[in-house]
């Protein structure tokens, strides 16, 4: 089922067996748009301390209780490894957590140890945060830019479909919906998501 992403923020994050905390922040990569992780802010249980979590380990969503349970358990999450959750997340600590969790990893094995090394150290930068791409403009190739107003993913695979865009002046200030696969680029230096299409296209 397609849902809005913003509408999932600060559902409760359930362990088999206890309430880890509740979800602050999505991290997805720019060119598939797929969910990478879930931004946990865990309860006074553990310091108010913030984890990443793989929607690997998501089970059937309660979306009426506004509960995502995880296959989990509460000591696994109190003993998994520290990852700043700024971006970018450096891949040595993704590698750490995929390890301790045992969940798959999602990054192609660079051949070259170069590569290898240099992707360790510099972390990925095709990750973003929806809370902060949420601020990007969305520049079509004709006009004024416009409003990101929300992202919209299906929860059965995690894969963000579309854009919501606020239009203002484009078309009287109505919401339009861009499917992501029409996105050229998205850029952190000028926080723009660049649609290579006129708006009359869009």
């Amino acid at each position: 089922m397609l849902r809005n992403l913003t509408s999932l923020l600060g559902i409760t994050i359930l362990a088999k067996d206890g309430n880890i905390g509740h979800l602050r922040d999505v991290l997805f990569h720019d060119r598939s748009w797929i969910v990478r992780y879930f931004v946990v802010q865990t309860g006074t249980w553990f310091s108010a301390r913030h984890v990443l979590l793989s929607p690997d380990i998501v089970l059937q969503p309660e979306w009426d209780k506004r509960v995502l349970p995880v296959d989990l358990t509460m000591e696994e999450v109190r003993q998994s490894p520290d990852v700043h959750t700024d971006l970018p997340v450096y891949r040595q600590r993704e590698i750490s957590m995929a390890q301790h969790y045992g969940w798959p990893t999602y990054w192609t094995i660079e051949t070259s140890p170069l590569l290898a090394e240099r992707g360790k150290s510099e972390g990925d930068q095709n990750l973003r945060s929806v809370n902060e791409i949420l601020t990007y403009k969305v520049k079509a190739s004709d006009g004024d830019p416009c409003k990101m107003d929300d992202l919209v993913v299906e929860d059965a695979n995690w894969f963000i479909r579309f854009l919501v865009l606020r239009a203002g002046n484009w078309f009287g200030g109505e919401k339009l919906l861009v499917a992501t696969r029409w996105v050229g680029s998205v850029s952190r230096a000028s926080k723009e998501v660049i649609v290579p299409h006129s708006r009359d296209t869009i």
